[in-house]
Order: C-alpha cells, then structure tokens, then sequence
C-alpha cells in the first residue's frame, strides 16, 4: 500500500543537520526503499517553506528531486473541504494542508505517516488510515 508522508515526517528526518536514528527515519527509509511513498506538491511546499539558507533550501530541494508530485484533481480539494467542515462541527480544527493530506489519501486508499497528533484527531470522524500513531 502506498503511504502519504507528511511535513512532520520529512521536516524531522531531512531538515536537521544530521540524518537520526529514529523509529521514524527508519519506517521513512523502509518506505523510499519499497518505492511506497507518495508526495504531493502542498507537502513539498510546505516543506521547502521557512528554510532562511538558500545552500540548506538548494539541499533539501535536491534530495526531494527524485519524487514526483501526485497530482491533485479537483474532487481531492472538495472532499479536503468537506473534512474541514466535518472536523469543525465536531470542534477539531485543522490546516488546510492537513484535511488536503486527508482527503488525498482516502480518495485513493493510501495510509498516512505522520507525526503529527491532530491526524489521531481527525481520525475519529474520517475514514482514515494511519500508518502508525502520531507520536
């Protein structure tokens, strides 16, 4: 199964000065090799965002050169909109980001790798999988 990796996953492996040793840089590692990972372009912004040197943003956009972006139609940014809606009827709140990455992955049957603690949040009243619980 494919997995949908998020910012918090990228940004605690890719952005610091040296590669951890990490439960999650090790499931990160697994999925690249198992060619399961899916990237989609608010990610690769997301991530790219807020770097203040241009050598680090000219780093980081290299190693994620190798990854194509999933394209997004237009039913993924409606059905992300009907999660925000659903969420906050039920007073979770979310990025736009974050309900994009949900909608995403249950419209084609991907899981989630996240680290991010809303996503368990968001799980109680969408169809989403994760791959392992946030945190």
């Amino acid at each position: 199964m494919k997995v949908l990796v998020d910012t918090s996953v990228w940004s605690a492996v890719l952005r610091r000065k040296t590669v951890p040793r990490s439960k999650t840089a090790e499931i990160l590692t697994d999925l690249l090799r198992d060619l399961r990972v899916v990237l989609i372009g608010p990610i690769r912004q997301e991530l790219l965002s807020g770097i203040s040197s241009p050598a680090l943003f000219r780093k980081l956009k290299e190693k994620l050169s190798g990854l194509t972006d999933f394209p997004l139609d237009t039913a993924v940014y409606e059905l992300a909109a009907e999660y925000a809606n659903t969420c906050r009827q039920h007073g979770v709140q979310g990025s736009h980001t974050d309900f994009l990455i949900c909608a995403a992955a249950a419209q084609n049957g991907w899981e989630i790798f996240s680290e991010d603690k809303d996503f368990l949040n968001y799980q109680k009243y969408l169809p989403l999988k994760l791959l392992a619980p946030a945190g």
